[in-house]
């Protein structure tokens, strides 16, 4: 591996905290530092104050960021024209040729040898929605109070009679002394589990990391951990709050086509069946296993727990199988110095598609989530561009696809990645960009993890702002979009956006008028572009992280994790 002049290498980080199914996806990184790192510093980044080293082109390539284009591809990207820019569809194509087409005209290279795409191998699954869940005598329609499918690849997978063991949290957590899975052998059975994980119902109870989220929480570690121990099938019973959003989202996200990447098992790895069943459902299985939901979610909060409930479930999933290509963009600029080094932007350019079994709007635009740090990601490319000399560091923009479908497009180029993630300094996010206007503060997802902060505090303070932790730490936003795939794999990675206290007055106003409005949009078609929307905080959000790039990029030293983040033990 080519290495910058007088540059150590870093011991190797694994991220160990998430049992052996996630420990199984790790490998060790050895990050290389630029230079001989301070013998009596705490601390090996090399911030300076931002004016000091704020040059002329710097602050023309910084002020050049505009809300006008900004807005202009937001207003594109969020159109019915791109149909939702569901992958695979033709509102991918369209997508592709935009953001191919902005990357050249901003001076961005191929990232990918030859080409600006990074081909991304997706097994489609769609289940029939003519399905019934039966538990004991209740049964339960799709998508009314439970969704169900497969990742296997087969026509159709039956769960018959398949003993039912509620599992408490489904959780296997060595390091906080707590295992579900203990006394219990779920080979061949039904597993139902709680959503979020035992520090949410209990945050000062000092179980996990209380009402901040661990991966633990997500539906995703649920699955995974329940295929590791031999279940049949698992169904996270969903509360709105501990999970973050609605039945609705439920869903519409786990209905109709469903992503993976292609795998070498054909899904035999897996579970038969997973999917989700509302608390109602849940309320009236347990009453019919003679038992109160309420109480034995109650023991389970107490510690691991396991009960069965001497009841079996049956459902059969129909599966149309189609195996298709997406792709993820992958733009860089060389850098002038160290151009085998690379920080990397990342954003989502997929979306929902449309569903034209709906009356009336049918297009699911995505307009928020995630038009808004597409347009960010190719405006930073533009002010990158502008620079007269290129940062030290190349600076690298990955587009990616299938973020909807579980962070598939980030998965695939963190297993495959087209820098060597040894080579891979830092990750820096956008996701969802804030459309309320300008704040005082700058909300720090997974606040504290790596010395990527400091950097964002120096950004921060030129626009007279301040760090903040996020308002919802239990939602577990550091898990649910694509900087974690590089997170888990040992590089250092920041998702931040814009706060909840705004700048002034007027812009207060503005919010509670415009919360009103897209309260609820999560996932929905009134995910819309809106002329009405006030996008300057996307502006200085991305004239900050622009910043924050450009200075890891020039910096003496390689950001690291913090000692207390559980990606550096």
């Amino acid at each position: 591996m080519p290495q910058s002049q007088g540059k150590k290498r870093r011991s190797s980080h694994l991220f160990i905290g998430l049992t052996v199914t996630i420990a199984s996806l790790l490998s060790a990184c050895s990050q290389p530092q630029s230079g001989a790192e301070p013998a009596n510093e705490t601390k090996t980044t090399s911030v300076q104050s931002s004016q000091e080293q704020a040059s002329e082109s710097f602050l023309d390539a910084y002020n050049s960021i505009s809300s006008e284009r900004i807005r202009e591809d937001i207003k594109t990207l969020a159109s019915d024209e791109f149909e939702g820019r569901l992958p695979t569809t033709a509102g991918e194509e369209k997508t592709l040729d935009l953001l191919t087409k902005a990357f050249s005209e901003a001076g961005f290279e191929p990232g990918n040898g030859d080409s600006y795409l990074q081909q991304v191998d997706l097994m489609q699954i769609t289940a029939d929605e003519d399905m019934i869940l039966s538990m004991g005598d209740n049964t339960f329609n799709y998508k009314e109070n439970m969704v169900a499918s497969s990742k296997r690849e087969v026509d159709s997978i039956e769960l018959k009679d398949s003993p039912i063991v509620f599992l408490g949290y489904g959780v296997n957590a060595p390091e906080y002394d707590w295992n579900d899975y203990a006394q219990t052998d779920v080979t061949g059975k039904t597993v139902i589990v709680l959503v979020n994980d035992p520090g949410f119902a209990a945050p000062d109870s000092g179980k996990f990391q209380g009402s901040t989220m661990t991966y633990y929480g997500r539906w995703s570690y649920k699955y995974e951990e329940a295929s590791l121990q031999g279940a049949d099938a698992v169904f996270i019973v969903h509360e709105t709050a501990p999970a973050s959003y609605g039945w609705s989202v439920v869903a519409n996200s786990w209905s109709g086509p469903q992503y993976g990447l292609v795998s070498p098992d054909k899904g035999e790895s897996r579970v038969k069946v997973e999917g989700w069943i509302s608390r109602e459902a849940a309320e009236k299985v347990f009453a019919d296993a003679g038992l109160n939901f309420e109480e034995e979610k109650a023991k389970a909060l107490e510690g691991p727990y396991a009960k069965a409930l001497d009841l079996n479930a049956s459902i059969t999933v129909k599966n149309s199988i189609e195996k298709s290509k997406s792709y993820n963009v992958f733009a860089s600029l060389p850098g002038s110095e160290f151009p085998d080094e690379h920080i990397i932007y990342t954003a989502h350019w997929d979306h929902l598609g449309k569903d034209e079994s709906k009356e009336g709007d049918q297009i699911y635009n995505g307009a928020h989530d995630n038009a808004t740090g597409t347009a960010a990601i190719l405006e930073m490319a533009r002010a990158f561009g502008k620079l007269d000399t290129a940062p030290k560091r190349s600076i690298s923009m990955l587009v990616v696809t299938a973020e909807e479908q579980g962070l598939l497009g980030s998965k695939y180029y963190a297993e495959n990645p087209v820098i060597p993630l040894e080579n891979t300094v830092a990750n820096i996010n956008m996701d969802a960009m804030n459309i309320l206007g300008k704040t005082r503060d700058v909300a720090v997802v997974g606040m504290g993890k790596s010395e990527l902060e400091d950097y964002l505090r120096d950004a921060a303070a030129r626009q007279s702002r301040v760090l903040t932790q996020e308002d919802r730490p239990e939602a577990g936003y550091y898990y649910r979009s694509d900087h974690f795939s590089f997170a888990k794999l040992g590089v250092p990675a920041l998702y931040a956006k814009g706060g909840t206290e705004p700048v002034d007055e007027e812009t207060a106003q503005y919010r509670k008028r415009m919360n009103v409005i897209v309260t609820g949009c999560y996932h929905q078609v009134c995910d819309q572009y809106r002329d009405n929307w006030d996008i300057e905080g996307i502006t200085e959000d991305t004239q900050m992280l622009f910043e924050v790039g450009y200075d890891v990029a020039n910096a003496e030293n390689w950001p690291k994790w913090n000692a207390s983040s559980e990606f550096q033990r």
